[in-house]
């Protein structure tokens, strides 16, 4: 028999009643670390005083900025000796963070993650691959650890070399993978270089993919490939790690697990509660972490809450498909852009490889923006004009959706870099203006 969920995870209502008994006990640990008491002195608040879920909005945001500022204890709660791991963030963004785990923490996040990997299927007979980066960077341990509770056979291949993990894929008969969706695609483009058939000389029935946005265009193409069911899962370090939130078989949005995490969807600018349906930035509170609570984590993420319960019949809240990031926009002649409209446009032509890249250069007193995209392997154009023909179509879908005219380079396949990791899709190499040098003096000068 396959994974039974609680009854109570089919009550809204009683989600929404265990957040409002965990939320003053995590407000009280919370309270216990040198910034948050600084933060509920300088905005009056008496930790006491939050009694449950209609205090929420009582609460100070926190952004990465202050972790930043904070590091590296300003945000521990509870002792150095009962601290049992550390993780460091990846950096992208700017200066990485620490990140704190206790015993009780690191138990609770391989939950997180067998939860997401038992709604879709995942259990002892099967034998699961990580195929993600182990180390300070939290991608790969969360469903490791996950994969050992729920009984699989577990592979830590880790990240890169092809060539190992598709030998490791094919000797042990592997069923569940967790990949990088861009590393998918290097993963297809390589089996075809050898002659393999993705769907046919690999046991593989599932995966889970986070780690980078991806368009539903990008998961339907893996899910084709290699005939499997694809399966997104969401997380990032300040809360835990990967299994925030996971896709169930509806594929229908990603659950939040309510009982570790409260979401709110916010305004980017006024930071105003938005109504489910409506994009805005997520907003994360952790429940149940004891080394370093968060509350109203800022994520920077772009996405929407999903009205109603699942088709699962699962009641915890529901995010749909990140759009993006308030932080990876691109400006380009005045116009905000994200990667993903990018990629949403190139996924839909099937002459179209995986690999793509945005290049940003300046041309005079304006920006060029250069799309990349690589040719499927095995496509050929014999007459020319059928190639111009289908870059003209694409550019005017790309300007449809962005509202600039990019220019289009259609290359060969294995044009572009290879990315072992995160994709890196945008290179901007726009000129930089220079520095005010009066302004210059005052940011860096002494006060």
């Amino acid at each position: 028999m396959g994974f039974v969920p609680p009854p109570e995870w089919r009550d809204p209502e009683a989600i929404r009643a265990k957040q409002s008994e965990l939320l003053p006990q995590a407000v009280r640990r919370a309270a216990q670390s040198p910034a948050y008491r600084k933060k509920f002195a300088d905005a009056g608040l008496d930790p006491s005083s939050v009694r449950g879920l209609d205090d929420l909005r009582r609460l100070p945001l926190t952004t990465k900025e202050d972790l930043r500022r904070e590091m590296p204890y300003g945000f521990l709660a509870v002792p150095l000796r009962e601290v049992l791991r550390m993780h460091y963030s990846s950096g992208t963004t700017g200066i990485a963070t620490a990140v704190y785990h206790t015993r009780g923490d690191l138990d609770r996040w391989a939950e997180c993650c067998a939860r997401g990997m038992q709604i879709v299927g995942a259990g002892p007979e099967d034998v699961f691959q990580n195929m993600m980066g182990y180390g300070l960077f939290t991608g790969g341990l969360g469903l490791h650890y996950a994969a050992e509770r729920i009984g699989c056979m577990t592979i830590p291949a880790g990240s890169g070399n092809t060539a190992r993990q598709v030998h490791l894929l094919r000797t042990f008969g592997v069923t569940v993978i967790h990949i990088l969706p861009s590393y998918a695609a290097r993963v297809l483009a390589y089996c075809r270089e050898q002659g393999l058939d993705p769907a046919g000389d690999l046991a593989l029935r599932t995966a889970h993919v986070g780690a980078e946005p991806h368009s539903e265009d990008t998961r339907r193409r893996i899910e084709q490939a290699f005939d499997i069911k694809v399966y997104n899962c969401f997380g990032l370090s300040e809360m835990q790690g990967p299994g925030v939130a996971m896709e169930c078989e509806a594929q229908d949005g990603l659950h939040v697990w309510g009982d570790h995490f409260i979401v709110e969807i916010l305004h980017p600018e006024t930071l105003e509660p938005l109504p489910e349906g409506e994009e805005g930035e997520l907003v994360l509170t952790t429940l149940t972490r004891e080394a370093m609570p968060l509350l109203r984590y800022r994520t920077r993420d772009l996405t929407r809450l999903i009205p109603g319960i699942c088709p699962c019949g699962l009641a915890h809240p529901r995010v749909a498909r990140l759009t993006g990031r308030t932080d990876d926009m691109i400006i380009v002649k005045g116009v905000n852009i994200y990667p993903l409209q990018v990629e949403q446009v190139l996924m839909r032509v099937p002459e179209f490889g995986s690999n793509w890249q945005i290049v940003l250069e300046t041309a005079g007193e304006l920006d060029d923006m250069i799309v990349k995209v690589e040719l499927r392997p095995g496509v050929g154009f014999d007459d020319m004009r059928e190639l111009d023909a289908l870059r003209q179509r694409v550019i005017q879908d790309l300007r449809a959706e962005l509202l600039v005219t990019p220019k289009l380079q259609v290359l060969e396949p294995n044009a572009l870099p290879i990315a072992e990791g995160k994709a890196q899709r945008v290179l901007d190499n726009r000129e930089q203006p220079e520095p005010d040098e009066e302004a210059a003096g005052d940011k860096h000068g002494s006060g």
